[in-house]
């Protein structure tokens, strides 16, 4: 069990995250650990933390003597991303359908109808949520340190830029029923098909992406 401390830190965590992924926290503002502090409820010390752990996930910026930014939105870098996480991912979720525990399959299968009802009523924060859960049992299920270590550093900005121009270029109900595919898979313990729809995911991710180079905010 964690202890008090560490499930604060958590908590500062998955707080700032989701602000910074949804866009209460926009993209070029300047914050402070006051504020941030003063927004969650959360005290300085667990609100710190998690912010150490932002910056390794290039979601906020420390900028010594000046304070933190969240940092801009950027296309190129985004595709950069992509390259690696096309990879990666498809070995997590391969991984994920070959070792998950039947508890791990139970919720995959959960989470398939969660996604499916969110793309249906076109609910984004539910969505957001549910796909910050899959990744997170994705990484667990997987069972390599090695993967997590990359792939923590990339779901975050890659939701963060997702929900900062899917009204203008994506499908909500399409995404969700590509990640209810992926999930389904690993649920069935089906290996290939876990990496085929993790593919067909990722080529959407992709061509959403390079859409936004051309559709005006």
């Amino acid at each position: 069990m964690l202890a008090p401390a560490a499930k604060l830190t958590d908590l500062a965590y998955e707080k700032l995250e989701e602000a910074i992924v949804t866009l209460k926290l926009r993209p070029g503002a300047s914050v402070s650990e006051a504020t941030l502090s003063q927004a969650t409820g959360i005290g300085r010390t667990p609100i710190r933390e998690a912010i150490q752990r932002l910056a390794r996930e290039h979601l906020i910026l420390i900028l010594p003597q000046r304070g933190l930014l969240i940092p801009e939105i950027d296309v190129s870098k985004q595709l950069r991303l992509l390259e690696t996480r096309r990879e990666i991912e498809r070995l997590v979720c391969r991984s994920a359908a070959k070792r998950a525990t039947d508890s791990e399959r139970q919720r995959f299968a959960a989470l398939a109808t969660a996604f499916t009802t969110a793309g249906e009523a076109n609910d984004d924060v539910t969505f957001v949520r549910c796909d910050r859960e899959f990744n997170e049992l994705c990484l667990a299920a997987a069972r390599n340190e090695f993967s997590e270590g990359a792939m923590r550093l990339v779901h975050g900005l890659s939701r963060r830029f997702w929900y900062y121009h899917y009204k203008q270029a994506a499908d909500l109900p399409v995404i969700a029923k590509l990640h209810a595919a992926v999930a389904s898979a690993i649920a069935a313990a089906d290996v290939a098909a876990a990496g085929s729809a993790c593919d067909q995911l990722l080529d959407n991710i992709e061509a959403f992406t390079r859409s936004t180079v051309m559709t005006p905010i």
